[in-house]
């Protein structure tokens, strides 16, 4: 399969490339400050760590949500 050129693609095409590419920006966004401003405590496993598993395109910021924050203590 050739790779295709942005020129190439259809409107549709573009358009859900950037659409994808906004939501992952958005969600890597959103995790690093989550992980910046969360006190070590409140992290499972290393800060440094978890920083670097955030920039693997979805996974990443998606895996920290769900197994890198500990849940906040019932009352």
């Amino acid at each position: 399969m050739a790779r295709r050129r942005w020129r190439e693609l259809t409107p549709a095409q573009q358009t859900a490339v950037l659409t994808l590419g906004a939501v992952q920006l958005s969600l890597a966004a959103t995790a690093w400050t989550d992980l910046a401003r969360r006190p070590a405590a409140a992290v499972n496993g290393p800060k440094a760590g978890w920083a670097a598993v955030v920039a693997v395109n979805f996974f990443g910021p998606l895996a920290y949500f769900r197994w890198g924050r500990r849940s906040a203590p019932a009352d």
